[in-house]
Protein backbone atom coordinates (compact mmCIF):
# COMPACT_ATOMS: atom_id res chain seq x y z
CA UNK A 1 0.00 0.00 0.00
CA UNK A 2 1.26 3.47 -0.93
CA UNK A 3 1.59 5.85 1.96
CA UNK A 4 0.31 9.36 1.21
CA UNK A 5 3.57 11.28 1.52
CA UNK A 6 5.39 8.66 -0.54
CA UNK A 7 2.87 8.90 -3.35
CA UNK A 8 2.74 12.69 -3.33
CA UNK A 9 6.54 12.93 -3.18
CA UNK A 10 6.97 10.54 -6.08
CA UNK A 11 4.44 12.44 -8.18
CA UNK A 12 5.94 15.85 -7.43
CA UNK A 13 9.46 14.56 -8.04
CA UNK A 14 8.49 13.04 -11.38
CA UNK A 15 6.93 16.32 -12.49
CA UNK A 16 10.14 18.19 -11.64
CA UNK A 17 12.89 15.78 -12.65
CA UNK A 18 11.36 12.69 -14.26
CA UNK A 19 12.33 9.26 -12.87
CA UNK A 20 15.29 10.37 -10.71
CA UNK A 21 13.11 13.06 -9.18
CA UNK A 22 10.32 10.55 -8.52
CA UNK A 23 12.74 8.27 -6.68
CA UNK A 24 14.10 11.08 -4.53
CA UNK A 25 10.60 12.45 -3.89
CA UNK A 26 9.36 9.01 -2.84
CA UNK A 27 12.20 8.64 -0.35
CA UNK A 28 11.53 12.07 1.15
CA UNK A 29 7.80 11.40 1.23
CA UNK A 30 8.32 8.07 2.96
CA UNK A 31 10.44 9.76 5.62
CA UNK A 32 7.60 12.23 6.21
CA UNK A 33 5.05 9.39 6.41
CA UNK A 34 7.08 7.63 9.05
CA UNK A 35 7.67 10.78 11.06
CA UNK A 36 3.96 11.71 11.07
CA UNK A 37 2.73 8.08 11.21
CA UNK A 38 0.66 8.54 8.05
CA UNK A 39 -0.55 5.22 6.63
CA UNK A 40 -3.57 6.29 4.61
CA UNK A 41 -5.58 9.20 3.29
CA UNK A 42 -7.83 9.14 6.36
CA UNK A 43 -4.92 10.25 8.51
CA UNK A 44 -4.12 13.04 6.06
CA UNK A 45 -7.69 14.34 6.24
CA UNK A 46 -7.60 14.16 10.03
CA UNK A 47 -4.29 16.02 10.18
CA UNK A 48 -5.63 18.73 7.91
CA UNK A 49 -8.70 18.95 10.13
CA UNK A 50 -6.60 19.27 13.27
CA UNK A 51 -7.31 15.72 14.52
CA UNK A 52 -4.38 13.41 15.36
CA UNK A 53 -4.22 10.05 13.61
CA UNK A 54 -5.53 7.10 15.61
CA UNK A 55 -3.12 4.78 17.35
CA UNK A 56 -3.68 1.05 17.00
CA UNK A 57 -4.79 0.73 20.63
CA UNK A 58 -7.31 3.55 20.21
CA UNK A 59 -9.21 2.28 17.16
CA UNK A 60 -11.33 -0.27 19.07
CA UNK A 61 -12.58 2.31 21.55
CA UNK A 62 -13.36 4.84 18.82
CA UNK A 63 -15.54 2.15 17.24
CA UNK A 64 -17.20 1.37 20.56
CA UNK A 65 -17.89 5.05 21.19
CA UNK A 66 -19.41 5.44 17.72
CA UNK A 67 -21.71 2.47 18.35
CA UNK A 68 -22.74 3.69 21.80
CA UNK A 69 -23.82 7.03 20.39
CA UNK A 70 -25.25 5.76 17.08
CA UNK A 71 -28.84 5.49 18.29
CA UNK A 72 -28.77 8.89 19.96
CA UNK A 73 -27.91 8.35 23.63
CA UNK A 74 -25.08 6.73 25.56
CA UNK A 75 -26.46 4.83 28.54
CA UNK A 76 -24.77 3.39 31.61
CA UNK A 77 -24.66 -0.06 30.03
CA UNK A 78 -22.47 1.28 27.22
CA UNK A 79 -20.05 2.87 29.67
CA UNK A 80 -19.88 -0.27 31.79
CA UNK A 81 -19.20 -2.37 28.71
CA UNK A 82 -16.35 -0.08 27.65
CA UNK A 83 -14.87 -0.51 31.13
CA UNK A 84 -15.23 -4.28 30.84
CA UNK A 85 -13.27 -4.20 27.58
CA UNK A 86 -10.50 -2.12 29.18
CA UNK A 87 -10.21 -4.52 32.10
CA UNK A 88 -10.28 -7.56 29.84
CA UNK A 89 -7.41 -6.17 27.77
CA UNK A 90 -5.47 -5.44 30.96
CA UNK A 91 -4.63 -1.91 29.83
CA UNK A 92 -2.08 0.17 31.70
CA UNK A 93 -3.22 3.46 33.25
CA UNK A 94 -1.92 5.56 30.31
CA UNK A 95 -3.59 3.15 27.87
CA UNK A 96 -6.85 3.38 29.84
CA UNK A 97 -6.76 7.17 29.58
CA UNK A 98 -6.23 6.90 25.83
CA UNK A 99 -9.09 4.41 25.61
CA UNK A 100 -11.47 6.77 27.45
CA UNK A 101 -10.43 9.65 25.20
CA UNK A 102 -10.87 7.45 22.12
CA UNK A 103 -14.34 6.35 23.30
CA UNK A 104 -15.38 9.99 23.69
CA UNK A 105 -13.81 10.82 20.34
CA UNK A 106 -15.81 8.02 18.73
CA UNK A 107 -19.06 9.52 20.02
CA UNK A 108 -18.49 12.59 17.83
CA UNK A 109 -18.57 10.49 14.67
CA UNK A 110 -15.95 12.66 12.98
CA UNK A 111 -13.31 10.03 12.25
CA UNK A 112 -12.86 8.46 8.82
CA UNK A 113 -12.44 4.79 9.71
CA UNK A 114 -12.29 3.06 6.34
CA UNK A 115 -8.50 3.19 5.98
CA UNK A 116 -7.89 1.96 9.51
CA UNK A 117 -10.26 -0.98 9.09
CA UNK A 118 -8.90 -1.94 5.67
CA UNK A 119 -5.45 -2.22 7.21
CA UNK A 120 -6.86 -4.27 10.09
CA UNK A 121 -8.35 -6.67 7.53
CA UNK A 122 -4.84 -8.07 7.01
CA UNK A 123 -4.99 -9.41 10.62
CA UNK A 124 -7.97 -11.84 10.60
CA UNK A 125 -7.89 -12.73 14.30
CA UNK A 126 -7.67 -9.08 15.35
CA UNK A 127 -10.46 -8.15 12.92
CA UNK A 128 -12.75 -10.82 14.38
CA UNK A 129 -11.90 -9.67 17.90
CA UNK A 130 -12.90 -6.11 17.03
CA UNK A 131 -16.22 -7.22 15.53
CA UNK A 132 -16.99 -9.34 18.58
CA UNK A 133 -16.23 -6.43 20.91
CA UNK A 134 -18.51 -4.25 18.78
CA UNK A 135 -21.38 -6.74 19.10
CA UNK A 136 -20.87 -6.81 22.85
CA UNK A 137 -21.24 -3.03 22.87
CA UNK A 138 -24.34 -3.22 20.65
CA UNK A 139 -26.07 -5.55 23.12
CA UNK A 140 -24.91 -3.60 26.18
CA UNK A 141 -28.28 -1.83 26.34
CA UNK A 142 -30.23 -5.01 25.59
CA UNK A 143 -31.11 -4.26 21.99
CA UNK A 144 -29.52 -3.83 18.57
CA UNK A 145 -30.73 -0.69 16.80
CA UNK A 146 -30.85 -0.10 13.07
CA UNK A 147 -28.02 2.42 13.19
CA UNK A 148 -25.77 0.01 15.07
CA UNK A 149 -26.46 -2.84 12.65
CA UNK A 150 -25.76 -0.59 9.66
CA UNK A 151 -22.44 0.54 11.14
CA UNK A 152 -21.34 -3.02 11.80
CA UNK A 153 -22.31 -4.11 8.29
CA UNK A 154 -20.24 -1.28 6.82
CA UNK A 155 -17.25 -1.89 9.09
CA UNK A 156 -17.44 -5.60 8.35
CA UNK A 157 -17.31 -4.86 4.63
CA UNK A 158 -14.14 -2.81 5.11
CA UNK A 159 -12.69 -5.69 7.14
CA UNK A 160 -13.43 -8.11 4.30
CA UNK A 161 -16.43 -9.81 5.95
CA UNK A 162 -19.76 -10.50 4.28
CA UNK A 163 -22.95 -9.16 5.92
CA UNK A 164 -23.92 -12.74 6.74
CA UNK A 165 -20.61 -13.38 8.51
CA UNK A 166 -20.96 -10.20 10.56
CA UNK A 167 -24.53 -11.00 11.50
CA UNK A 168 -23.59 -14.55 12.51
CA UNK A 169 -21.48 -13.17 15.36
CA UNK A 170 -24.49 -11.38 16.86
CA UNK A 171 -26.07 -14.55 18.24
CA UNK A 172 -23.08 -15.13 20.51
CA UNK A 173 -23.99 -12.02 22.49
CA UNK A 174 -27.74 -11.59 22.04
CA UNK A 175 -29.08 -11.53 25.61
CA UNK A 176 -32.32 -13.49 25.23
CA UNK A 177 -30.54 -16.31 23.41
CA UNK A 178 -27.87 -16.79 26.04
CA UNK A 179 -29.52 -16.19 29.39
CA UNK A 180 -28.73 -18.47 32.28
CA UNK A 181 -32.16 -20.08 32.63
CA UNK A 182 -32.01 -21.30 29.02
CA UNK A 183 -28.56 -22.72 29.60
CA UNK A 184 -29.65 -24.49 32.79
CA UNK A 185 -26.87 -23.00 34.93
CA UNK A 186 -27.66 -23.07 38.62
CA UNK A 187 -26.53 -20.67 41.32
CA UNK A 188 -24.11 -23.25 42.74
CA UNK A 189 -22.64 -23.89 39.28
CA UNK A 190 -22.18 -20.15 38.78
CA UNK A 191 -20.29 -19.93 42.09
CA UNK A 192 -18.03 -22.80 41.08
CA UNK A 193 -17.39 -21.24 37.68
CA UNK A 194 -16.09 -18.04 39.31
CA UNK A 195 -14.28 -19.93 42.07
CA UNK A 196 -16.17 -18.20 44.90
CA UNK A 197 -18.57 -19.27 47.62
CA UNK A 198 -22.02 -18.18 48.73
CA UNK A 199 -20.40 -16.27 51.61
CA UNK A 200 -17.81 -14.40 49.52
CA UNK A 201 -17.95 -10.63 49.74
CA UNK A 202 -19.17 -8.77 46.61
CA UNK A 203 -15.72 -7.22 46.22
CA UNK A 204 -14.16 -10.71 46.14
CA UNK A 205 -16.69 -11.88 43.56
CA UNK A 206 -16.00 -8.87 41.37
CA UNK A 207 -12.24 -9.43 41.52
CA UNK A 208 -12.62 -13.11 40.66
CA UNK A 209 -14.88 -12.27 37.72
CA UNK A 210 -12.55 -9.60 36.35
CA UNK A 211 -9.49 -11.82 36.72
CA UNK A 212 -11.12 -14.69 34.84
CA UNK A 213 -12.55 -12.36 32.21
CA UNK A 214 -9.10 -10.91 31.57
CA UNK A 215 -7.62 -14.39 31.24
CA UNK A 216 -10.23 -15.74 28.82
CA UNK A 217 -11.30 -12.63 26.87
CA UNK A 218 -11.43 -13.48 23.13
CA UNK A 219 -9.83 -10.18 22.08
CA UNK A 220 -6.81 -10.90 24.27
CA UNK A 221 -6.63 -14.47 22.99
CA UNK A 222 -6.90 -13.31 19.37
CA UNK A 223 -4.18 -10.71 19.90
CA UNK A 224 -1.76 -13.43 20.99
CA UNK A 225 -2.09 -15.28 17.67
CA UNK A 226 -4.63 -17.91 18.70
CA UNK A 227 -6.41 -20.12 16.18
CA UNK A 228 -10.08 -19.47 15.25
CA UNK A 229 -11.06 -22.52 17.34
CA UNK A 230 -9.25 -21.12 20.38
CA UNK A 231 -10.96 -17.75 19.88
CA UNK A 232 -14.33 -19.51 19.70
CA UNK A 233 -13.59 -21.43 22.90
CA UNK A 234 -12.58 -18.19 24.62
CA UNK A 235 -15.81 -16.58 23.43
CA UNK A 236 -17.87 -19.41 24.91
CA UNK A 237 -15.95 -19.22 28.18
CA UNK A 238 -16.40 -15.44 28.37
CA UNK A 239 -20.14 -15.78 27.81
CA UNK A 240 -20.32 -18.34 30.62
CA UNK A 241 -18.48 -15.95 32.93
CA UNK A 242 -20.83 -13.08 32.03
CA UNK A 243 -23.87 -15.26 32.71
CA UNK A 244 -22.51 -16.64 35.98
CA UNK A 245 -21.61 -13.20 37.28
CA UNK A 246 -25.01 -11.81 36.31
CA UNK A 247 -26.80 -14.64 38.11
CA UNK A 248 -24.72 -14.23 41.29
CA UNK A 249 -25.13 -10.46 41.25
CA UNK A 250 -28.89 -10.74 40.89
CA UNK A 251 -29.14 -13.39 43.62
CA UNK A 252 -26.92 -11.42 46.02
CA UNK A 253 -28.42 -8.06 44.98
CA UNK A 254 -25.29 -6.01 44.35
CA UNK A 255 -24.02 -3.99 41.40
Amino acid sequence: MWWPGTLIGAGAGFAIASIPGAMLGALLGQALDRRLNLQGWAQVRERLGGRPALRNDELLFVLLGRLAKSDGRVVDGHIQQARHEMRALDLSEPAQRRAVAAFNRGKTGNDHLRGYLRRLATQPHAAEGVLRACWRMVWADGRAGTGERELLAQWGKWLGWTPQQVQALAVDYEPHKHSLPNNGVTYQEALRLLGVSATSEPSQIKRAYRRLLSRHHPDKIAGSGATPLQVRDATDRTRELHNAYRLIRERRDFR
